[in-house]
């Protein structure tokens, strides 16, 4: 049997990131062959990204990538914040915003299945995630992504929690200020004609609400209602809201001044949408005394 040496469990360690214990299993059941172990290595890691399947991915980053008219936003999952600042979990997503840009895959699925290799892991993006899950130790899912070929494009990324891509004709500082805005405000749509039926009538349904609780006769509360939905039209247009650079300016009229027009935006929010565990510790605690009484 090959002997297995301190330097030997280090150079595995480092490229698998494995406990030294493990690697040390690893590189004698291989007799010393440093490909085999790792290979072992990566097939217990795999296991490991079986058992983290079920867990929440609610925390993660935004990532984006350009390249002239051709971009891509992609929002990339773990389970806490810590991971999200992991250098590894950071060069795979923003790897997968330049395939989505580059390759343009269907869906997550065709993603998935895209040629990527990474920190010894491959050979596709679903073989790199898989293994990272095993050495980093969360669970990790590639959720979604936006594709833009037609149009100029402008980006703001807030740290990577929020990320938004516009597409504009005209100024591209104009245009990269509008992204930082619609981070800031986050409006649900272009302008008002865009805002979605169903939120319109949600609105409308609130102010009939407290419109009827007034007393005043029917015509009255049908001009309060009206008013209260293109006020509402208004704080979530974005042509319309005040520009937060200059708030004596909509961001319409700052972009005529800049002769720019904006054909859209997308806006994505780390976890939006996704249900966070919360866990209940005095409940857990409770459940355990329990069980140790018998």
């Amino acid at each position: 049997m090959a002997a297995v040496t301190a330097s030997m469990v280090a150079e595995l360690r480092a490229k698998t990131d494995a406990p030294m214990m493990e690697a040390k299993k690893a590189l004698v059941e291989a007799d010393g062959d440093m490909a085999k172990a790792e290979e072992l290595l990566r097939i217990k890691l795999g296991t490991k990204a079986g058992k983290a399947a079920s867990r929440v991915t609610a925390e993660g980053v935004i990532a984006v990538a350009l390249e002239g008219n051709v971009g891509a936003l992609v929002e990339v999952n773990c389970e806490t914040d810590f991971v999200s600042q992991n250098d590894s979990f950071l060069q795979f997503a923003n790897a997968a915003a330049k395939l989505v840009a580059l390759k343009n895959p269907a869906d997550i699925a065709a993603l998935s299945e895209l040629e990527y290799s990474q920190d010894g892991f491959g050979p596709t993006v679903e073989e790199v995630r898989k293994g990272l899950i095993g050495k980093i130790g969360e669970n990790m899912s590639l959720r979604r992504f936006t594709r833009f070929t037609d149009s100029a494009l402008a980006h703001y990324l807030h740290g990577t929690r929020i990320g938004v891509v516009v597409e504009f004709d005209g100024d591209e500082a104009a245009a990269k200020d509008v992204a930082m805005h619609v981070a800031a405000m986050k409006p649900v749509a272009l302008s008002s004609a865009d805002v979605p039926a169903e939120l319109i009538e949600k609105e409308r349904s609130v102010a009939e609400g407290k419109a009827a609780e007034s007393g005043k006769p029917a015509d009255i509360v049908a001009k309060m209602v009206e008013g209260s939905v293109a006020k509402y039209l208004k704080e979530v247009s974005l042509l319309d809201q005040p520009f937060v650079k200059n708030d004596k300016q909509s961001v319409g009229q700052m972009l005529k001044e800049k002769n720019t027009s904006i054909k859209g935006f997308t806006l994505y929010v780390v976890g939006e949408g996704i249900e966070k565990k919360v866990d209940d510790f005095a409940a857990e605690v409770a459940a355990q005394m329990a069980a140790a009484k018998g």
